[in-house]
């Protein structure tokens, strides 16, 4: 048989996994690299760390999905990916060296600080399914801590929550939160009342959900102003030390815990053999691609999904940062390397966007009509719910719901942390 060009996807989400179902393995020995053994679902990573959620319901192993007969005879690689050598064409990773004769990177977003790097060891963030769980400890420590707290200062402190950035993910956080204090807190800890916790939401623009309709924004700040969380807007976090949150018109906000949903970069790597590696980048560390996901200046390259930018008349800042552009992107590219053309430029078709407040509280925007209350928050679940991998995945969430909202209750709530030791030691099989 004659050899197949050897594909290599760097990254299982959204964009990287449609590219690995739809690639032609007849075509292509394909190959998928990802620092973790599973796919997972970041819309509900909130869920997760609110407790609704059980981690290995929103996450569908690899391994297992190329069990499917589409994806049978890929092949996948755990490693966090470090740096590209474009001059020996291979990618190294944390574990190993793989060759390649055509590259999808697909790997993402991480979180962004702004140039603040002393944020990282003080904020809690949300983009992965171990942030979602480290937060969701950290939320019920400090709810058993504080039900034993005499000091009601100190009590008042442990409970003062704070979520950076108004978009989807921060109001969906808050919201959360805000149920927390309505509904939960009274019922699992009587020994707390729910006027002890306090939720600060702060926004640096004008309104929340920005990429969203002006009535979705509307009624996204109504409904969270009934789960009583606090609103602040057209104000950005200028430093945080761990006990006080000071904002850019200096006012000041004591807070014990802290969730960062203000931004996002591209998951950053290094590009050698080839000169001015730095110009292949852009905004937010994004890699410049032209309307065929193809990385300029790179042959055989291509970068898809949150990774990748390309600007046009619609889109001057680049295409949105959501799962619909890096599935659409994934099926633009898998199509295009099957039949060995790239004649017809990618075009996104925007289904639109949606958020969730709460129970019965949702908003969303499709194609130019605006939903909010039941009707949006229906909507919102269905989505999530049919774009979940695996059957027992889709029983297992739509179970959880289910008794979640008749029962306003959650089996949960259960403060799990892995033990520390023993560490690791070096795989090193030459002793």
């Amino acid at each position: 048989m004659p050899v197949r060009p050897k594909v290599v996807i760097l990254g299982g989400g959204f964009a990287g996994l449609r590219v690995l179902k739809d690639l032609d393995k007849d075509l292509y020995e394909v190959h998928l690299v990802d620092r973790n053994n599973y796919h997972s679902f970041p819309p509900l990573f909130y869920q997760v760390a609110s407790s609704g959620l059980d981690p290995t319901d929103i996450s569908f192993p690899f391994r297992r999905r190329l069990r499917q007969k589409r994806m049978k005879d890929a092949r996948f690689h755990l490693g966090e990916v470090k740096s590209v050598d474009m001059y020996r064409r291979t990618v190294i990773t944390d574990n190993e060296t793989i060759g390649f004769d055509i590259l999808v990177i697909a790997m993402g977003t991480t979180n962004n600080f702004f140039g603040n790097p002393d944020l990282v060891d003080k904020v809690y963030t949300l983009k992965s399914t171990g942030e979602a769980i480290r937060l969701r400890n950290e939320v019920l420590y400090r709810c058993e801590r504080a039900a034993i707290e005499k000091d009601p200062v100190k009590r008042k402190k442990m409970l003062t929550f704070a979520v950076i950035g108004g978009g989807p993910a921060g109001v969906e956080v808050a919201g959360a939160m805000g149920e927390l204090k309505r509904y939960v807190i009274s019922r699992d800890f009587p020994e707390l009342s729910p006027l002890d916790i306090t939720i600060h939401l702060i926004e640096g623009s004008d309104r929340l959900l920005r990429t969203m309709s002006i009535a979705a924004s509307q009624t996204a700040l109504a409904d969270l102003g009934k789960l009583m969380v606090n609103i602040t807007l057209n104000r950005t976090m200028k430093s945080y030390d761990g006990n006080v949150i000071t904002l850019d018109d200096g006012t000041t906000i004591e807070c014990g815990l802290v969730t960062w949903t203000a931004g996002v970069k591209a998951v950053p790597f290094d590009i050698t053999g080839i000169d001015n590696p730095d110009t292949l980048f852009g905004h937010g560390g994004r890699i410049i691609t032209d309307d065929r996901c193809r990385v300029k200046g790179l042959e055989g390259v291509f970068a898809i999904g949150d990774i990748g930018i390309f600007e046009s008349d619609s889109y001057p800042h680049g295409l949105p940062q959501l799962a619909q552009v890096a599935i659409q992107a994934g099926a633009y590219a898998a199509q295009c390397l099957n039949s060995k053309s790239w004649t017809k430029p990618f075009s996104y078709k925007d289904k639109g966007s949606m958020a969730t407040i709460g129970r019965n509280k949702a908003v969303a925007d499709i194609k130019g009509t605006h939903l909010s209350g039941f009707t949006a928050w229906l909507a919102w679940m269905f989505i999530h719910l049919i774009s979940l991998l695996g059957m027992r995945s889709k029983l297992t969430v739509l179970l959880n719901w289910t008794w979640a909202y008749f029962t306003y209750n959650t089996a949960l709530r259960l403060l799990l942390k892995g033990s520390k030791y023993p560490l690791r030691g070096d795989l090193d099989d030459n002793g």
